[in-house]
């Protein structure tokens, strides 16, 4: 008998009296693992994970330093695909090899991606004469936002002539979406992010080849074009000038937001929404009422699908002889291209589109159409073409909506097989899958489906909600059935109906109806975004939490057995204990230095600067979870036109110079300095936020602790080099500290932007 057995039955200090036990639990454990898996299986699941891993390769590239090499990452791809190959009579090296070669795939395509897209970006702000076509036009109640390709650019820094801009002018413009034109306009880099984390508008524009942000100065001249516009644009345009003739005749017929909120549902034109009505939608948790996603084209897709296949039905010599079934999807998937094509084809509904035609295929090749495999292949279809948007606030919120709903559908069919199975048998265990049966299908077929429906999208997506907008809508269950009744009954059918005769001049009945939805909709959307507790504010969370919390969402939804979904539970936990544990700040800086939010001796929030951009203060309070407004957040700071001074929680003096004139006295006295200008050598502040050390970082947050260290967080990585944040270039000499007598006179840098 050895001596382990020995302390075991004798309880031996020492011993394993708990490893005998143990060892049977596990390997109990093991064995139900293993048996779920081989289910998963039989039912082909395990090709789901290969999106994720090839998904997963993706933000790998989005993650990396600094830009990869082409050549290496599709090298990479092929050689972890021949292992792939060479092992696959070997089940677990196969399964390791293929998940990798998955990962290098999305890589790689992130990769090709980002060189097809390459186009030049405005070093800094400039002045520059341009010309080229209008691409789009964004009616605005006064004024309006455009998208140039331009033609040639003088005067711009660096020479640069960047293939897009998007501008914006603030009287009614005199020209349309194809006409070419010459203006001159003031041009900024596209905004990196206000905080480490935060959403980076840089890296959006680039891949859209936005190459400058800014507004037109001057006068805009029309002009002919020296070249003939490409089909494509000229095709687009007219398009555009449709969407913006009808959105103007909506937004007149219905008056006010209902108007705003009306062209919105109709054409995707959101520009006309004011401020309020955006924020009270928002807080309904119904945003998504005016933006043309998934639900819109899964809507227009069954009318199409629907009403053509029963007005076929009506001929019994088509519904006898012909598959009219497959006829209607036909034609649906042509109904559902137009509608994207008229709604403005934006980068959300072509993924709904490519979502909707590959179920609508699946009709036509007599497969299931409502399959989480479908749902894979939209997902692959995504990686290869927009890997960028699986960042993207919409993709996730859209893509683990659907996923929820599959997998709904999934466990609906499983246990109404099974309901069928016992329900041969005798007795009382026949009577109850019966009874469970009809409920089932009264739940989720009857008037409580659209809750049903809303509860298993809202749980699949809360943790995305709560990572990218740090907002949480308790009665969503509310908002969104009420949402889908507005969309199903007024928005859809009125968009085909109206734009059908619109034409004509007959459609002016049509939007007054839609109003009626409308009015309904915002008059209860108020009342719950004024009930208590009507938005949950969220702090940003710790940078790997949303990977655990995306796991658990993928593994309760993907797996089939329970077993395995079992496991997001553990991976939720972690998650949230991330959700928790966030970095937290005390002092946020832009990449601009133009401005900052500062912690206050009373624990909130407070910014500094005279006029801190809009966008930068709304991520700052959100990411603390403060529900104020930028222009609340005022706290005793003051502020002159050389800058602004205040006290951090824990007494320290923090100062924001925007004059040269004003460094000799803050240099002096504030322990934090932070400036856009380039500070000279003899500041003596101990931490020193400039210019050139912000062009190394991006934004940063400090956090300031209880025995006086500094923690830094930057959005940059200490050698990061990507095409949308590319590695500054060498360091400046600082300039001297100007003298005392200087006083105004002393020369002003140019601010970084």
């Amino acid at each position: 008998m050895s001596d382990a057995t020995r302390a075991a039955e004798h309880d031996e200090p020492g011993g394993s009296a708990l490893a005998l036990p143990l060892a049977p639990r596990l390997q109990k454990v093991a064995l139900a693992l293993q048996g779920a898996y081989a289910r998963e299986v039989e039912l082909r699941r395990p090709f789901l994970w290969r999106a994720v891993a090839a998904g997963a390769g993706v933000v790998l590239y989005f993650a990396a330093e600094r830009e990869p090499s082409l050549p290496l990452a599709f090298g990479a791809v092929a050689v972890i695909a021949l292992l792939a190959f060479l092992t696959r009579r070997h089940a677990r090296a196969y399964a390791l090899f293929l998940a990798l070669a998955f990962v290098a795939a999305g890589f790689a395509s992130a990769a090709w991606r980002a060189a097809r897209v390459a186009a030049p970006i405005l070093p800094r702000t400039g002045v520059g004469d341009l010309t080229g076509f209008v691409e789009e036009i964004d009616l605005r109640p006064t004024g309006a936002r455009f998208i140039l390709r331009v033609a040639s650019a003088e005067g711009l820094p660096g020479d640069v002539v960047p293939a897009r801009v998007r501008l914006t002018i603030r009287s009614e413009p005199g020209f349309e979406a194809g006409d070419f034109i010459a203006l001159k306009a003031r041009l900024t880099p596209p905004a990196r992010a206000a905080l480490p984390g935060g959403y980076d508008f840089a890296r959006d524009a680039y891949f859209a080849r936005l190459g400058g942000v800014g507004k037109a100065l001057g006068r805009i001249e029309t002009m002919p074009p020296p070249d003939p516009a490409p089909l494509s644009l000229r095709f687009f345009a007219s398009v555009d000038r449709a969407r913006n003739a009808l959105a103007s005749r909506v937004y007149k017929t219905v008056d006010g937001d209902a108007g705003a909120i009306a062209a919105a549902m109709v054409t995707g034109k959101r520009e006309y929404l004011s401020e309020n009505a955006k924020d009270l939608i928002r807080r309904a948790g119904i945003f998504h009422i005016v933006t043309i996603s998934g639900m819109q084209m899964t809507l227009v897709a069954g009318i199409f699908f629907v009403g053509l296949r029963r007005l076929m039905a009506a001929s019994q010599i088509l519904a006898l002889n012909y598959p009219i079934k497959k006829w209607a999807a036909a034609l649906a998937i042509v109904g559902a291209v137009l509608y994207d094509i008229g709604t403005g084809s934006r980068v959300g509904t072509e993924r709904a589109l490519v979502m909707t035609l590959i179920m609508l295929a699946a009709t036509l090749f007599d497969r299931p159409s409502l399959s989480m495999r479908n749902l894979a292949l939209a997902f692959f279809f995504v990686i290869v073409f927009e890997p960028e948007a699986i960042l993207g606030a919409s993709f996730q919120l859209s893509f683990a909506a659907v996923a929820a709903l599959i997998a709904v559908y999934e466990w609906r069919g499983d246990h109404l097989a099974e309901g069928r199975a016992q329900a041969r048998g005798p007795g009382v265990a026949s009577r109850f899958s019966e009874w469970r049966e009809a409920l089932l299908e009264r739940t989720l077929h009857g008037p409580g489906s659209a809750l049903v429906a809303t509860f298993c999208a809202t749980s699949a997506t809360a943790a995305f909600m709560a990572n990218d907008f740090h907002e949480i809508s308790p009665y969503v269950l509310i908002g969104n059935p009420l949402t889908l009744a507005v969309i199903e009954f007024f928005a859809v059918p009125c968009a085909l109906i109206g734009a059908a005769l619109y034409p004509f001049g007959l459609d002016g009945f049509v939007w007054r109806y839609l109003e009626t939805g409308i009015r309904l909709v915002t008059w209860l959307a108020g009342a719950i975004a004024n009930a208590p507790g009507a938005s949950l504010h969220v702090r940003a969370f710790a940078s790997w939490a949303i990977v655990f919390l995306a796991l658990a969402v993928l593994s309760a939804v993907l797996w089939r057995s329970w077993t395995l979904r079992a496991t997001a539970i553990p991976l939720a936990l972690i998650g949230l204990l991330g959700a928790r544990s966030g970095p937290g700040f005390d002092i946020a800086v832009p990449a601009t230095g133009e401005a900052a939010a500062l912690r206050a001796p009373s624990g909130a929030l407070m910014l500094l600067g005279k006029k801190p951009s809009a966008f930068a203060a709304e991520q700052w309070l959100r990411a603390d979870a403060d529900p104020r407004a930028a222009s609340e957040a005022k706290g005793d700071v003051g502020c002159d036109e050389q800058g602004c001074v205040g006290r951090a929680v824990d007494g320290r003096l923090v100062a924001l110079v925007v004059s040269r004139a004003a460094f000799l006295e803050d240099c002096a006295r504030a322990s934090i300095v932070i400036t856009p200008l380039r500070a000279p050598e003899g500041c003596a502040a101990p931490i020193v936020i400039d210019r050139r050390k912000l062009a190394e970082t991006g934004a940063v947050s400090l956090r300031l602790r209880k025995d006086g260290a500094v923690a830094w967080t930057a959005a940059r990585g200490i050698d990061e080099d990507r095409p949308w944040s590319p590695r500054p270039k060498q360091k400046e000499k600082r300039p001297a500290l100007p003298e005392e007598d200087e006083g105004e006179d002393a020369e002003r840098a140019e601010p970084l932007d």
